[in-house]
């Protein structure tokens, strides 16, 4: 059989529109390609969520050779709105999800390859989902194969994560009385007790470790009121915050920081982990979260891709292809060494 071209691969995943939700075209893609390149492949459903405008089916893609892996190379096929296709020049591929992470799936496919003709028990886990909810990880995690090591791909500029900040993502209500704007006395301004718990929020000391870095906030949406000549009787925020530790601490500060003004829902919590570090491999810290904490049943997890976060989400999200053939070695070589350990 030829070997497959990672370059090409990326570029035809990236022309397959996969935002989440919308995944099932790119999932039946891999699924034929990889059932063609000898592997066992099995489809998970995964429900669209409650009034979604997407319709279509959905669903995880596991490739293996039909017995127990060792190691599992896993990534996301879903990608952030919107959707633009491939292109090339000289050194980057660039289009939605050429980094994040369709250049991912593709070194790893590679890489798969290899590792069955040294003879390691290795295999694929592509998830949906992963951009908003995770829902495709959660799914999978309830189907684990007893793989020892899982090798999540996300663009870590191909060096290994030590440690991923997880997320707290909080959202803050405020309400109040309409009134006539001209007569502020007769009313009660939902916005301007928002304003003023987003401004203690703002400045709240938060947690920091050594070796990884601060928690950090960010007041990511803002709505309500009227017309500028009504005192708002509503308004709301959407906070996130990247936690480098438990989240106790940081809950309670959010809710002393709204005591009597406004009401605090926490809508979402990913923990931070911290991973193992391999000998001759350059690390980093993820600012950024990802699958690995719902993942927890597919073994030890390690954090590991090619391309870098700073281009992923943007106009210009591109991939080096020095770096993604580079991470064909990378992944066989980690996954050879995991398996080697057992």
């Amino acid at each position: 059989m030829k070997s497959l071209d990672p370059i090409a691969l990326t570029r035809r995943l990236v022309d397959i529109e996969s935002v989440t939700y919308n995944e099932g075209a790119v999932g039946a893609y891999l699924d034929a390609l990889l059932c063609e390149r000898g592997f066992t492949v099995e489809r998970t459903a995964v429900a669209q969520p409650p009034n979604s405008r997407f319709t279509g089916e959905r669903f995880n893609v596991y490739a293996g050779s039909g017995e127990r892996p060792d190691v599992v190379l896993s990534t996301h096929m879903d990608t952030v709105p919107p959707f633009y296709p491939s292109s090339e020049d000289d050194l980057y591929l660039y289009g939605r999800g050429s980094c994040d992470a369709k250049g991912i799936i593709a070194a790893q496919v590679a890489a798969a390859e290899r590792l069955r003709e040294a003879g390691v028990a290795a295999a694929l886990l592509f998830v949906v989902g992963e951009e908003r909810d995770s829902a495709g990880a959660k799914t999978a995690n309830l189907h684990p194969k007893g793989s020892r090591f899982l090798i999540n791909g996300e663009p870590t500029d191909n060096r290994l994560a030590l440690a991923s900040k997880g997320v707290l993502r909080v959202e803050v209500k405020a309400h109040g009385t309409m009134a006539h704007s001209a007569y502020p006395e007769l009313g009660d301004s939902a916005v301007h007790k928002l304003v003023q718990v987003l401004e203690r929020l703002r400045t709240l000391s938060l947690p920091s470790v050594e070796g990884v870095g601060p928690s950090t906030l960010n007041i990511g949406v803002i709505e309500g009121g009227r017309a500028p000549n009504v005192i708002a009787d509503a308004a709301s925020a959407q906070v996130l915050i990247r936690l480098v530790g438990p989240s106790e601490e940081t809950r309670k500060a959010v809710e002393q920081a709204a005591a009597g003004l406004v009401e605090v829902e926490f809508t979402l919590e990913i923990p931070f982990i911290r991973m193992r570090p391999i000998e001759g491999l350059e690390t980093m810290v993820a600012a950024f979260t990802t699958d690995v904490p719902a993942l927890d049943q597919w073994g030890e997890p390690l954090l590991l891709g090619p391309g870098s976060i700073h281009v992923a989400h943007t106009p210009f999200e591109k991939i080096a292809k020095r770096e993604l053939l580079a991470a064909v070695d990378l992944y066989f070589e980690v996954a050879q060494r995991l398996a080697l350990s057992l």
